[in-house]
């Protein structure tokens, strides 16, 4: 079973929007506050750095842009160890493809980079689940919010 592996989350989303809108929404800040981060401080830029934000400033945490490509792919680099961005060897990859598919965009999550990390077995395990349960609620969030924001235009 691949999910016991732990190399990589997936979830795939439907959504009854265009690919330009489902880019603007994973990849802008103004959208990724709506259904992620309570803040995000980000350009869609390959080698940008920029920053995601919960709370009132109480976890910040550093992300640095790959690869963006309109409409189809946005993919950025965090979970860096210490929280310094220097190492892309050991920091997550969080990647979103979309595909037009129908009216609508197919949006596809991957995660990738838990065994590079280097983390003992327990810690690998706890990270994993963590980010599992994390995308299982940001994924409908997100859903849900391009949902809204297709039907008020």
């Amino acid at each position: 079973m691949k999910s016991m592996e732990y190399g990589s989350i997936e979830r795939e989303i439907y959504v009854d929007a265009s690919p330009e809108v489902a880019f603007e929404v994973v990849s802008s800040p103004e959208h990724i506050s709506q259904w992620w981060t309570d803040d995000a401080e980000v350009e869609a830029t390959p080698g940008a750095v920029g920053e995601l934000v919960w709370g009132e400033r109480a976890e910040v945490v550093p992300i640095t842009v790959v690869s963006a490509e309109p409409p189809r792919l946005f993919s950025f680099r965090w979970c860096y160890p210490d929280g310094k961005v220097n190492d892309a060897a050991n920091s997550m990859l969080v990647t979103f493809e979309l595909t037009p598919s129908g009216t609508g965009t197919k949006i596809r999550l991957i995660e990738t980079g838990f065994r590079e990390m280097g983390w003992e077995a327990a810690k690998l395990e706890e990270q994993y689940h963590e980010h599992s349960i994390g995308w299982d609620t940001f994924v409908p969030r997100l859903g849900e919010y391009l949902a809204r924001l297709v039907a008020t235009q």
